[in-house]
């Protein structure tokens, strides 16, 4: 075995480190509304998600795998010290906002560590525009997608169940939660798991080990079981603000604002666009806490979420260009 294919199985198992942190870190998106609901136990919710983050890989393609592996990046502008240093800042980003419990996108932390870490080496010219145009503008479009489809689902619903009680209107849709959260796990597992094998089949392209980019199976496999593994493991702190600090959920607005947000990342994936689990299902709670009435999202929390968005990409580059360069400084063939 070369020292560059052992370097390369290196980078592999912290991808899926990274992989393993994102399903803990975003485990509270694909369970904060079904837990704060009180459908389903904390434990009984992580096993629910996980297990449909898991069958996504058995249904749909690998087109936003496609897109973060090559589209977004000129490969011939990359070294295997790149991959790592992106992945380093990307996991350190993400630890840090767990702490503080804020619900930000792993997925534009890997996007912003790894294009971060590529300028290091290359300049501003590895950059693909194309590529990123389209993930730029849905950090907007994505989270309004949710907010406009999670209100206006909850109008809909009110509408059509108007002469309901409100205590069978509770059972009623405590059932139909258990489904809207399946699909909302499903669409999870679709896109953020898709991103680390891009990453992984870029880093087996770059060594060599792969003569043309394209994922193999066992990549798909091994992606999806990492993050349904750390769905399982989850992330509780943030499971509060997402489920509790930013509006009072029932069951009829957690499915809801669930619904919304898998109709949204089904949508996006099949298109393969790259886009945030963690913005459209914010969008989603925003939507229905606005429509129950204004005052019921508390916007300060909303802000603060909103802030850390918009700073993820810029922080997680950051870091990730001065990994790069401690590496250069210690290895100078980086």
């Amino acid at each position: 075995m070369t020292p560059t294919v052992t370097f390369a199985i290196i980078i592999v198992v912290v991808a899926l480190s990274f992989d393993f942190l994102n399903g803990f870190h975003d485990a509270a998106n694909s369970i904060a509304t079904v837990v704060s609901t009180r459908v389903l136990s904390p434990r009984v919710a992580v096993l629910w998600a996980a297990f449909f983050n898991f069958v996504a890989a058995f249904t749909f393609g690998t087109a936003v795998a496609r897109t973060m592996g090559k589209g977004m990046i000129r490969l011939e502008g990359v070294n295997l010290y790149v991959i790592l240093a992106g992945l380093l800042g990307a996991i350190l980003w993400d630890i840090l906002t767990w702490y503080y419990g804020l619900p930000v996108s792993s997925s534009h932390a890997l996007m912003g560590g790894y294009a971060g870490a590529a300028i290091a080496k290359a300049g501003w010219g590895v950059i693909l525009l194309n590529g990123w145009t389209r993930m730029l503008i849905f950090i907007i479009v994505s989270p309004a997608i949710g907010f406009v489809l999670g209100g206006g689902l909850m109008l809909a619903v009110y509408w059509i169940f108007k002469a309901w009680s409100p205590q069978r209107l509770d059972k009623y849709f405590r059932k139909l939660q258990l489904f809207s959260a399946a699909a909302y796990s499903f669409g999870h597992g679709t896109n953020d798991a898709q991103k680390t094998m891009g990453i992984i089949a870029g880093t087996l392209f770059t060594a060599g080990i792969l003569k043309k980019f394209y994922i193999p199976y066992w990549v798909v496999l091994m992606a999806y079981a990492a993050i349904s593994m750390g769905t399982m493991a989850g992330g509780w702190r943030i499971v509060k603000t997402m489920g509790m600090k930013i509006t009072q959920l029932k069951p009829v607005g957690g499915f809801c604002a669930e619904t919304a947000a898998a109709v949204s990342l089904l949508g996006t994936a099949m298109a393969g666009i790259p886009v945030s689990t963690t913005h459209t299902i914010a969008g989603g709670i925003m939507g229905v806490g606005s429509v129950q009435r204004f005052s019921a999202v508390h916007w300060g929390v909303a802000r603060s979420i909103m802030w850390a968005w918009v700073l993820t990409i810029p922080i997680s580059g950051f870091v990730s260009y001065g990994v790069f360069l401690l590496i250069h400084r210690f290895f100078p063939a980086a």
